[in-house]
């Protein structure tokens, strides 16, 4: 079981690895939620599960769930446990999750956590369309869902979810689903899915992404360096991920890049072939898009514990990239509207040195070496860092 940790933490502006954070970046058995796009135009879940503890429909009197639980992630990110009251962060998924609002039912009830219910008003589910035609119900992306209401949940105890559940696993029927959110008001709107990069991504951004004055954040993608899409979206914040670990430092906690040299796991990252760089992007080694902007912690063997019953057995030890996006969405949440004609992708750029500098590790080979390695600064797989606050997430 992942330790708890302490109710709080002094930040640290720059985190670098420790004999227990590097045992952690050790890969342990894994198998992603979704399946690997088998067309172009489709995407996948960023989501991977731990196959080396047990799944557990309900925990005894004096038992915990295995992986960080929402105070564990206040106290590494230095987060308010109060805040964002009247926002809401919308969820874009392809598929059903039958059991969405009862699992998240049991997560909440298990940390504490305010009840957020349709019956309350916190919870909403919709199709693409905003009605109640679900699409057809899929275990992968339900254990997806799952993760991503409970790191909503985590990250902002007192937002409002919006759950939009796309047909399919198209770009299209993603980006309409995305469009949708935004329509019914979400300011906020994570997307934990990815696929590969292709000539008609610039399209699809002005079509699905283009949305001032909304936070739209996106995985970076599961597989170590490279880039998919929509993360390379100028219009995102591209999130990328870490290992996260407790450790004896002023912060309590320290991070590394979740990945390794080796390649072919961990953070995506890297530059775009098709994508434009936006303006507040000030790296020299890309002159098109790079990703990440941001990161939290995305690494199974540090992961996050997730409460998922469709064609799942309950809690759950959940990781991936899927993991940091909706987390980072609910941040931006915490922090507050955005500007009405504003990008909010470009607001950690201003505020650097409000994140703790991920400064060790990399998730494959390349050249330049910051698209894949953590060093001080900005860097492809953790972008400018994680969260120390919320900060970094305002105008």
């Amino acid at each position: 079981m992942i330790a708890a940790s302490p109710s709080s933490a002094a930040p640290a502006p720059a985190t670098h690895a420790s004999p227990a954070a590097s045992a952690a970046r050790a890969k342990v058995p894994t198998h992603r939620l979704c399946a690997r796009p088998a067309h172009p135009g489709y995407m996948s879940c960023n989501a991977v599960a731990r196959t080396d503890i047990k799944q557990q429909l309900s925990l005894g009197p004096d038992a915990a769930p295995s992986g960080y639980g929402p105070s564990d992630l206040q106290s590494a990110y230095n987060l308010p446990q109060s805040g964002g009251s009247g926002q809401t962060v919308a969820i874009v998924d392809a598929n059903d999750d039958p059991n969405a609002e009862q699992d998240l039912a049991t997560y909440r009830s298990q940390y504490g956590l305010p009840e957020c219910s349709t019956a309350n008003g916190c919870f909403q589910k919709v199709d693409q369309n905003g009605g109640t035609n679900y699409p057809a119900a899929d275990a992968g992306w339900a254990g997806e869902i799952s993760l991503d209401v409970d790191m909503v949940s985590a990250a902002c105890p007192s937002c409002h979810i919006l759950l939009v559940e796309a047909n399919s696993a198209s770009m299209d029927d993603l980006g309409t689903a995305v469009n949708r959110a935004v329509t019914m008001g979400a300011k906020f709107v994570s997307n934990s899915y990815g696929g590969s990069e292709d000539s008609t991504d610039p399209a699809s951004d002005e079509k699905y992404f283009n949305h001032p004055g909304v936070a739209i954040t996106v995985s970076s993608g599961d597989s170590g360096y490279g880039v998919e899409y929509p993360a390379a979206s100028q219009y995102v914040t591209a999130v990328g991920g870490t290992s996260l670990q407790q450790d004896s430092s002023a912060r309590g906690w320290t991070e590394t890049v979740w990945g390794s040299s080796a390649g072919g796991n961990g953070a995506g990252s890297g530059c775009s072939q098709y994508d434009s760089k936006p303006s507040w992007q000030q790296d020299t080694g890309c002159s098109n898009r790079t990703v990440a902007d941001v990161a939290s912690v995305a690494d199974p063997a540090t992961g996050l514990a997730v409460y998922d019953t469709y064609q799942a057995s309950g809690w759950n030890v959940y990781g991936g990239t899927s993991a940091s996006s909706p987390f980072i969405a609910g941040v931006y949440a915490l922090a507050g509207t955005p500007g009405s004609t504003d990008s909010p992708a470009s607001y950690p750029y201003s505020h650097a040195s409000s994140l703790n500098d991920v400064t060790s590790g990399a998730n494959g080979s390349c050249s330049p070496s910051y698209l894949c390695t953590a060093g001080t600064g900005y860097d492809g797989p953790t972008g400018l860092g994680t969260p120390n606050g919320t900060a970094a997430f305002t105008q």
